[in-house]
């Protein structure tokens, strides 16, 4: 009888993983899930209460002690191990406390592109106790000065190759008071001081802990801003303890110390500067830093470099995948990639080019408060539910008037969350373990990612500003950006649905979707700009059959835009806004304009039609 019970036993704990599996076919990756979660929370638990807080600075001279040798940069055909690293920052650390007089809580502004003076500049600054503020490399004149007094720094630190960019804001610094740096060996420009003679002249000698002793996980230690899509960028305040909850994003993806990972997003992005050198440091692996993407280059470069890790935005893998095919594209060792953006079509069509190679899509915002992790590897999606998860970070999907503009509201004035499969505006709970810190000087952009009153009186959620979808298996999909979202005939379009329709047209190389005005017309109705093939004329009736065919009439795109080259923003994001404002007019556009006649074909773009547009003449 024992011997039965014991058999029965034995059995069902046999079949109990495949009755699991059947019920939840993601069972073993929710498990594996699970393990890792529980590991950076208590990982983080021990991080917020250790006395002096442990910082990520403290992490990298706990790496140099432990691997001196191994090698930290490699930089086209440049190498620096952990230790020169560390001695190169105490060198800038040195010069910059002799001749800027930089202390703690003081905020320094980098003004430089990818190169690995990058690292050992803010390694240095961070012995000291400054805040750095990483300025975008692209901007100029108004955005630059803006990004700069938006964190109040007191010194401008910027590479040789940006001087022009600095001289024409060197006036303005200057009433400001600012210090101005440059990394050259000399300077004839009164207000520019050189930086990189005093920095080959002094001690590469470590530096007292004492300099950075009041720091705490609250401190404020990096300001990054954001893209700027939707007008100028805002400075989003990083504290210590953010940096950690960001840069543990490799340890979810699995890197491992033996990794080498490629760095070409700019380090002004907490993409490449928070997941890619900060969770390198974690990590303690190898990273490649590449001065701008190349994707003619790129699988040269893993080649060459021997990269076993990759990390990807927006575009960039359909970029990857538009290079020519050539036979030896599965020929790397490349394992893994990190990043958020990429199309379901994309994603099947890389994965059949490049090999075997495991994507880990994920979700969040350089400023948001909760992100998801897509760890189960499904097409298309950029994360997964998970209830350890949800249990720590309250979040909603909340129904949205895309026409207002706002959350739709119950009969008690609180918001409605949708059910599972429907699109709704992705809210976050904003609390202990899930802090919104804000715009450094921007109270009302801070306020205005604030919801308040979304399910009962007095709590706070962020607003992501996306609207996502939840399917039945707890897949989250991303639908669209508020403001990419319009509404036109009484029906909301999608922007990056019709783009991903657009793609499929042989000319096609890029798509924009956006909505504009148009006189006497509620709405926005859709436009698009297009990048065509190289060689490739647009095909009017092509394009044509195509929108019919597969777009709803509110969703056709009625006026086409062709140009050479889209704007991109540094993380290559599209630029729709000043595309959106600039319309369909032919006497103030260049660029060559097609307007959808309705049921006939795509035509030139005229001024007749523009006019008859604008009188009422042509209703659309």
């Amino acid at each position: 009888m024992i011997a039965y019970i014991i058999y029965t036993a034995l059995t069902g704990l046999a079949v109990l993983p495949f009755l699991l599996y059947f019920r939840n076919p993601y069972f073993l990756q929710d498990l594996q899930y699970t393990i890792v979660l529980m590991k950076m929370a208590v990982r983080l638990s021990k991080l917020k209460k250790q006395k002096p807080f442990y910082t990520m600075l403290d992490r990298f001279l706990d790496q140099v002690a432990r691997q001196p040798h191994k090698k930290f940069i490699l930089f086209e055909e440049s190498s620096y191990t952990y230790r020169q690293v560390d001695k190169e920052s105490n060198k800038v650390a040195r010069a910059l406390s002799t001749h800027a007089h930089l202390k703690e809580g003081d905020t320094v502004a980098l003004f430089l592109g990818n190169e690995p003076q990058y690292v050992w500049i803010w390694l240095a600054l961070s012995k000291l106790g400054c805040v750095t503020s990483l300025l975008n490399y692209n901007i100029r004149s108004k955005s630059l000065l803006h990004c700069f007094s938006c964190c109040e720094a007191t010194v401008l630190i910027a590479g040789a190759d940006l001087r022009d960019a600095v001289e024409e804001v060197l006036p303005t610094l200057r009433q400001q008071g600012v210090r101005v740096f440059i990394l050259s060996e000399d300077s004839n420009v009164e207000g520019i001081e050189s930086l990189s003679d005093q920095i080959q002249q002094a001690s590469d000698q470590p530096l007292s802990r004492q300099l950075r002793a009041n720091i705490t996980g609250k401190t404020p230690a990096l300001y990054i801003y954001t893209s700027g899509t939707t007008g100028l960028p805002k400075a989003a305040l990083i504290n210590n303890e953010r940096i950690w909850k960001v840069s543990l994003l490799q340890t979810v993806a699995g890197v491992r110390s033996d990794d080498i990972l490629y760095v070409y997003l700019p380090l002004y992005h907490s993409a490449g500067f928070l997941i890619g050198v900060c969770g390198a440091i974690d990590k303690g692996i190898t990273i490649v830093i590449k001065r701008k993407f190349s994707a003619s280059n790129f699988l040269n470069d893993c080649r060459k470099y021997n990269v076993t890790t990759i990390q990807y935005l927006g575009e960039i893998i359909r970029y990857l995948c538009n290079t020519p095919k050539r036979d030896n594209d599965k020929d790397h060792k490349v394992r893994l990639a990190i990043g958020n953006g990429i199309s379901a079509e994309s994603w099947a069509d890389f994965l059949q080019r490049f090999g075997n190679i495991r994507i880990l899509e994920c979700y969040g915002a350089t400023e948001g408060n909760v992100g998801f992790f897509n760890y189960c590897g499904k097409v298309g999606a950029i994360g997964k539910e998970h209830f350890l998860h949800k249990m720590a970070c309250k979040y909603a999907l909340i129904r949205y008037d895309t026409e207002k503009e706002e959350p739709v509201k119950d009969s008690r004035g609180f918001c409605i969350e949708v059910p599972k499969g429907e699109t709704g505006l992705f809210v976050a709970k904003i609390g202990e373990n899930t802090p919104f810190s804000g715009y450094a000087k921007n109270v009302q952009q801070t306020e205005s990612k604030k919801v308040r009153d979304v399910f009962v009186k007095g709590d706070l959620y962020f607003n992501s500003g996306d609207l996502l979808k939840i399917d039945n298996e707890g897949f989250v999909f991303f639908q669209d950006r508020i403001g990419d979202t319009f509404r036109w005939k009484g029906e909301n379009v999608a922007t990056t649905e019709v783009a991903g329709h657009l793609l499929m047209l042989d000319c096609v190389e890029e798509a924009n979707v956006y909505g504009v005005k148009v006189p006497g017309h509620e709405g926005r109705i859709g436009m698009a700009a297009l990048k065509l093939k190289e060689n490739m004329d647009f095909d009017c009736k092509a394009a044509y059959q195509h929108v019919k065919k597969d777009l709803p009439s509110y969703a056709r795109p009625r006026f086409i835009r062709i140009q050479d080259v889209l704007v991109l923003t540094g993380t290559f994001k599209q630029m729709k806004v000043k595309l959106a404002e600039e319309g369909f007019n032919p006497g103030v556009i260049s660029d060559p304009l097609f307007y959808l006649e309705e049921n006939k074909s795509y035509v030139p773009m005229t001024q007749e039609i523009f006019c008859s547009i604008g009188e009422g003449k042509i209703r659309l």
